[in-house]
This record gives C-alpha cells, sequence and structure tokens, in this order.
C-alpha cells in the first residue's frame, strides 16, 4: 500500500531541512525499513513550502512510529523548521489518490 501526505516548511529552511535529514537518515531509514516501509521520498515544493512525502508500506508507517525514540528526536530536530501540532510532529494532511500506474 502506498500512503501521501502534506506537510509544512517554515519559509528560507529549504537547505537545513535538507541538511538535518541527511544528518538523521541513517539511523531512521533503519527503523523505517525494519518496520516495513519499502519506498520513502520526499518532494519540497519551493514556491509554496509544502513537502510531499510518499511511503510504500508492509507494515506501519513513519506517522505510525511516533513513540519510538528515533522519530521523537527527528520530530524535536525537525520543529523549529516545520510547521507542527504540541508534541513537535509534523502537521500533516493525507492525501487522497486520484490516479496510479505501476
Amino acid at each position: 500500500m502506498k500512503v501521501a501526505f502534506k506537510m509544512k516548511l517554515k519559509p528560507g529552511f529549504s537547505e537545513e531541512y535538507k541538511k538535518r535529514h541527511d544528518q538523521i537518515w541513517p539511523e531512521l531509514s533503519e527503523l523505517l525499513t525494519e518496520n516495513g516501509v519499502t519506498d520513502y521520498t520526499i518532494f519540497l515544493d519551493e514556491e509554496t513550502n509544502d513537502i510531499f512525502a510518499v511511503q510504500k508500506l508492509m507494515g506501519q508507517g513513519s506517522q505510525d512510529l511516533g513513540q519510538t525514540e528515533i522519530v521523537q528526536k527527528w520530530w524535536a530536530y525537525m520543529a523549529d523548521i516545520m510547521e507542527t501540532n504540541p508534541d513537535n510532529s509534523p502537521l500533516s494532511n493525507p492525501l487522497k489518490t486520484v490516479f496510479h500506474l505501476d
């Protein structure tokens, strides 16, 4: 199953987002892989600062792993450059699939 959701980056932080993501990615990708995420792509719309994430799931998605230490660390690390909920999780909206091609 594939899921997609939209998040929002604060203006002027696209390079910082990439830098921080690269720094935490090794431990985060290990957790995601262990929990059934087999494909994860993030896109940035530089005009609107919208971030679009697409995951192929065989188990839990990244949003379902919010109680793990690594995801808590990720959320806290990104909280000052993204729009977030009070628990530092990114504000996110699930996106509806309109078309799909395998």
